[in-house]
Order: C-alpha cells, then sequence, then structure tokens
C-alpha cells in the first residue's frame, strides 16, 4: 500500500483529503504545519507528498526546498495544494522541484489522476535504473519527459579503456559523465613527488567524474582503469538538462555527493588514527564489497598501498601476517578472503 503525506494547515480540507485517500486504498499521515510535515517526511519515508503553500509556522517552498536538499526524501515526488493560481506560483514551484500543482477546491479524479501518476512515474525511474548499461538508458529515456527533455541524445558512445590506460587527468575540465558499463576504474590525487593516494575504487553501475561537472570546475582527481574497462560517455549538455529538469535525476547525484562525502571523511578518521594493519583490513573489507559477496579480490600491490595510504613493502609485510594468521590466502595478484568478519572486527 502506498503511502502518502498530507502536509495542510486547514483541517477541513486535511482530513477530507485523506478520506478520498484512505477509500482509494492509500495511507495517510497527515502534517498541521510544514515544520511537522518535514519531520513526519524525514521518519515515515513517504511514498508521495501532497503540500499546502500558505502555512504558518513554515510554508509550502520552505518544505520543498528542505526535502529537495535532504538525500532521504529528495526523490519522493511532490505535489503542491494551494489556491493561488498565478503563473508565478507555478514557476517558483517548479524551480524548487516541484513535481505538479492541484489548485483547491480541486477535482477528486484529478486528484487521484495526478497522483497515480507521479507515483508510478517515480516506480518506474526507481526501476529503470538498475545499474546496468541498459539500465541506464532505460532510466534517461524515463527522465527525459515529452518536453523539457526531448533533445537528449538516444545514443552515447562507449569507449573501452586498456589496463592503467588514463581516462581523465586530475586539473582538466570535465567535457563528459562517465558511467562504468564493465571493468574497474580507480580515482587518485598525486603529489608533488609523484607518489599517489586512491580516492576510490568504482565498478559497475557507476558514475565517474560528476562531481567536478557540478562545481562546473577542473576534476580535482584523475582516474584510471584498473582493468580491461567500457564506459559510457554522457555529454556535458545531457547531464545539465537532467539534473535542471528531472527532480529523481537529480536525488540520485545528491544521493552519490552525500556518499562520497560519508566516504572521503571515513577515510580520513582511518588514516588519523588507524594503524596500518587495521587500514589494510578496512580496504580488504571495502573492496570485497564491490565484489556482490564473493571473497576473492584481484589487485595490484601498489594500488592497494595507495588506497591505504602507504609504502608497497608495508602493505605485503602485513598480508603475508594475515596469511599466517589464516585470514587470507594469497595467490599472486588475487587475494582470497577467509575471515571477512574476522577482519572488519580487528582493533585499530
Amino acid at each position: 500500500m502506498k503511502k502518502i503525506l498530507i502536509i495542510e494547515d486547514n483541517l477541513d480540507v486535511r482530513e477530507n483529503l485523506a478520506e478520498i485517500l484512505e477509500l482509494s486504498n492509500f495511507e495517510t499521515i497527515t502534517a498541521e504545519n510544514g515544520k511537522v510535515g518535514v519531520d513526519k517526511a524525514l521518519t515515515y519515508s513517504p511514498d508521495l507528498i501532497l503540500c499546502d503553500v500558505m502555512m504558518p509556522e513554515l510554508d509550502g517552498y520552505g518544505v520543498l526546498n528542505i526535502l529537495g536538499k535532504k538525500s532521504k526524501t529528495a526523490e519522493i515526488p511532490f505535489i503542491f495544494l494551494t489556491a493561488k493560481a498565478e503563473r508565478g506560483d507555478f514557476r517558483k514551484g517548479m524551480n524548487l522541484g516541484a513535481d505538479d500543482y492541484i489548485t483547491k477546491p480541486f477535482d477528486q479524479s484529478e486528484l487521484l489522476d495526478v497522483i497515480e501518476r507521479r507515483i508510478k512515474k517515480s516506480d518506474r525511474i526507481k526501476k529503470a535504473f538498475d545499474g546496468t548499461n541498459q539500465g541506464l538508458t532505460a532510466f534517461i529515456n524515463e527522465a527525459r519527459g515529452r518536453q523539457e527533455l526531448d533533445k537528449l541524445t538516444e545514443e552515447r558512445a562507449t569507449k573501452d579503456y586498456k589496463k592503467k590506460e588514463k581516462i581523465y587527468q586530475e586539473g582538466e575540465r570535465p567535457k563528459q559523465l562517465y558511467f562504468i558499463v564493465s571493468g574497474k576504474v580507480k580515482t587518485y590525487k598525486t603529489n608533488e613527488w609523484g607518489k599517489e593516494y586512491i580516492t576510490g575504487v568504482h565498478e559497475p553501475g557507476e558514475f565517474l567524474g560528476y562531481l567536478s561537472m557540478i562545481k562546473e570546475s577542473p576534476h580535482t582527481e584523475s582516474a584510471a582503469a584498473m582493468e580491461g574497462t567500457v564506459l559510457s560517455q554522457i555529454p556535458k549538455d545531457d547531464f545539465f538538462r537532467m539534473l535542471h529538469y528531472n527532480q529523481n535525476f537529480a536525488a540520485r547525484f545528491i544521493k552519490m555527493l552525500a556518499k562520497n562525502m560519508e566516504d572521503q571523511e571515513e577515510k580520513l578518521l582511518s588514516l588519523a588514527y588507524n594503524s596500518i594493519r587495521k587500514r589494510v583490513a578496512e580496504a580488504l573489507v571495502s573492496l570485497s564489497k564491490h565484489k556482490s559477496g564473493e571473497s576473492s579480490i584481484t589487485i595490484l600491490r601498489e594500488d592497494l598501498a595507495s588506497i591505504v595510504g602507504t609504502a608497497k613493502e608495508s602493505v605485503i609485510r602485513t598480508l603475508t601476517d594475515f596469511k599466517h594468521e589464516g585470514l587470507v590466502e594469497i595467490d599472486y595478484s588475487n587475494i582470497n578472503i577467509l575471515e571477512l568478519e574476522k577482519l572488519r572486527g580487528l582493533p585499530s
């Protein structure tokens, strides 16, 4: 059963909406003002939000602005309820990311039609983007809409990269967004002596280069293939068209940006406080997550050292210790994890 949050300060309107929606097999949550509405949206994660514009405490524009910046709620379809039908109000809401408007007094069938359409579209987009190249195509096709996004290109170029081949360089201006179809890519920074520090390892279904494109600034890191890799290339103009005109698409990148920040904070804390032994264990655990449950990792020792932030010799010694302790098996560049939970639980 789909869950709808109704944010409306008028008690009669709020109860009337709840009754209509419950009779149509929706679960309803109600809030009497914008502040309560924001709290309930974050607590209950509804499938759709109906929100009045003019309210005490916090108006509808404020609610949308707050929820649109939260990764947990940014993807939720948002429909304004308003007695005001001036063009400026519609434009202000759409610029903030509203999906639709319903004017009061509303027609019951129109209300239900708009709600069902928006929920179905949201479900299709979530289902379409499944982390595959085919899913990317379906997602972009869905995100286009019938008017604003009809100029998106039907097909995107793909390019094959050999092991160690550079994809983009720190300091270069971004020209396109990259989507990993197959293979593995490392992003890294290089100091003045040419030493690398790997900031991330990326696998199929992930995007590359989006932070620099959003900031419209040069790349702050480099990217290179760790093995034979195929990338889809999404032109810069297409990316910004989707980002500016489709709330669902923008919400996905908000989530990725938030996750990227969390990962970087964790890495900085680990470098500051954890021993080399703990950092090697954390790197192995993290890399194993990218293998969909498999316990075998293939990685060059210098790349593992760049992730950990230490010398290759230190990583080799630590891996040898792990092997003697029965935590891993080592077969040339392959590292087979035998005791994932023990690695995860190693003290700092």
